[in-house]
């Protein structure tokens, strides 16, 4: 992100500083929940670290690793998420908008294979469903953003690229 001279980057700071600079803030007001909220922000950047490391995966059983540290990660979002239809509640949130990207990941994923990854985790299903749903969420990338992704994918030469390759065969 550009302002005026300055380069701005690192998606959590970018929401920091739209949080700082307009009119609508998307973290709580209260001190101890805003907090907790910058914790789940920098728990997703940690999901993201994990997702890379998914689907970078050189072997099956690195990628099965990954895969059990994904889904312990996500057994404790499901514990904490409210899920109605937002992390927290009600209000939409910058926890909100670090998930979406997250779960724009699984959309293909699911299309590969059924990793266990999201599964028997209905209030996490409920909070996916609300985000997929969301016209902020939805615009936030193209129209073809899930066929590029498969082809980065594909291009990985890892193991979910070859579980990609059978799906499509």
């Amino acid at each position: 992100m550009q302002v005026a001279d300055t380069a701005i980057f690192e998606s959590a700071v970018i929401l920091e500083y739209l949080e700082e600079t307009e009119p609508k803030p998307l973290h709580p007001t209260d001190a101890l929940r805003r907090a907790e909220h910058r914790g789940w922000i920098e728990f997703g950047s940690a999901v993201l670290n994990d997702i890379a490391g998914l689907y970078s995966a050189p072997d099956e059983a690195a990628f099965k690793a990954k895969a059990a540290q994904l889904e312990a990660r996500f057994a404790r979002r499901e514990a904490r998420v409210v899920a109605a239809p937002w992390f927290d509640g009600e209000k939409f949130s910058l926890v909100d908008a670090v998930f979406g990207p997250v779960f724009r990941y699984f959309d293909v994923f699911d299309g590969i294979g059924e990793f266990g990854i999201l599964e028997n985790k209905p209030k996490l299903a409920r909070w996916r469903a609300s985000l997929v749903a969301r016209p902020s969420v939805k615009s936030a990338v193209s129209a073809e953003y899930p066929a590029l992704l498969r082809d980065f994918l594909r291009r990985r030469n890892s193991w979910i690229s070859q579980l990609q390759a059978r799906a499509a065969a």
